[in-house]
């Protein structure tokens, strides 16, 4: 652990004026109340940078990427502000022998109290032999590490879920972290790669309240995945009125219509790709011009063809589509069908016109 928080930011030229925006920003992001901006930014001030150990395991490094890709003074730039990063493979300068005595040292001198973030999947074929770091699996690293952790971070999709290399027919026996480790508070942040300022939510609530924050069903941070990507899409409007590209490059496509027909999977996928966005709130990537993929679901990569519709309407004031099952939950079939009906209902009640005669 090293001094407080606003000495290290401080030095890195962030003045207290740029970090109650900053906290009071986040807090708004969390769903969090006004006060709680001001809440954040004194425990934050105070609080001392948390040891954080991060194990790359079976992965693509992808997530740390994506974690890394800051573009200052985001929020995402101030990562490594607020944490002591003691160790990480693919950022550190240290390499073999002298890498793993720095974790060894860290673990020891933070027991109980680092955070372990773990990109990855852990493979339990071949006792662990398809993923080994200075010739020990990343089974047994993983346990090893977990004992003395305060809270894991799952980050990304093959961490949280088992990702693409527990895809059928799972050759290397890729499990998750949390099919591992049953004793610790785990929070997942999945995503093929994940959001970056989903990563900074979660350590500024464990600086600020030293707990994680509320989590869903699936051990995701409810504030950034208590919605699907439907919900907050930017085409959404389409797709009530019915407009649908019906090809990549067409003229629906080019006016920005609802690429439900394509494939999308948006409707059932949870998460803040629409309202957190890309390199530095650029983009994401139904914006330019591709469906939702489902990649921070479980099993999406199993889920069937990305580029067939799900089987909830696709009109909802007209019609329900029956078909195959792909990925969608009865839930949100059942919430689709909900609308229609409202939607046919407030038609039924609308006056007819001359010009509906005319029709």
């Amino acid at each position: 652990m090293q001094g407080p928080l606003i000495e290290s930011l401080a030095r890195q030229g962030v003045s207290r004026r740029t970090f109650l925006k900053y906290c009071a920003t986040l807090a708004s992001m969390m769903a969090l109340p006004p006060a709680a901006g001001l809440a954040m930014a004194e425990a934050m001030a105070a609080a001392r940078r948390p040891s954080v150990i991060w194990l790359p395991f079976q992965e693509c490094t992808g997530c740390t990427e994506s974690i890394t890709r800051s573009h200052s003074p985001t929020l995402e730039g101030m990562i490594f502000d607020m944490i002591s990063l003691d160790y990480q493979e693919t950022l550190m300068a240290a390499a073999g022998h002298q890498a793993e005595e720095a974790r060894h040292a860290a673990m020891k001198a933070n027991h109980g109290k680092y955070l372990l973030i773990v990109d990855g999947s852990i493979p339990l074929g071949q006792d662990g032999a398809y993923s080994c770091i200075g010739g020990r699996s990343n089974l047994e690293i993983l346990k090893e590490a977990a004992q003395g952790a305060a809270a894991i971070v799952a980050v990304g999709t093959c961490a949280a879920y088992g990702g693409i290399p527990k895809a059928r027919p799972n050759p290397t026996g890729a499990v998750s972290v949390s099919d591992i480790v049953k004793d610790k508070p785990i929070v997942n942040i999945p995503g093929c790669p994940p959001v970056p300022v989903v990563m900074t939510g979660v350590l500024a609530h464990y600086l600020t309240f030293g707990s994680l924050p509320d989590l869903d069903d699936k051990g995701r941070p409810r504030a950034f995945f208590g919605e699907t990507i439907h919900d907050r899409c930017y085409r959404r409007p389409f797709y009530d009125h019915g407009k649908f590209a019906k090809t990549f490059d067409d003229k629906g496509a080019r006016r920005g219509w609802c690429l439900f027909e394509l494939g999308c999977k948006g409707p059932v996928t949870h998460n803040a790709c629409a309202t957190a966005k890309w390199n530095g709130g650029t983009s994401w990537p139904v914006e330019s011009g591709h469906g939702c993929l489902g990649c921070s679901e479980p099993d999406f990569w199993d889920a069937g063809d990305f580029y067939k519709a799900l089987s909830v309407p696709a009109h909802p004031p007209t019609s329900v589509v029956a078909a195959p099952m792909v990925g969608a939950t009865a839930g949100a079939a059942a919430g689709f069908a909900n609308r229609a009906k409202k939607n046919a209902a407030r038609k039924a009640r609308q006056p007819i016109t001359a010009a509906d005669l005319e029709k």
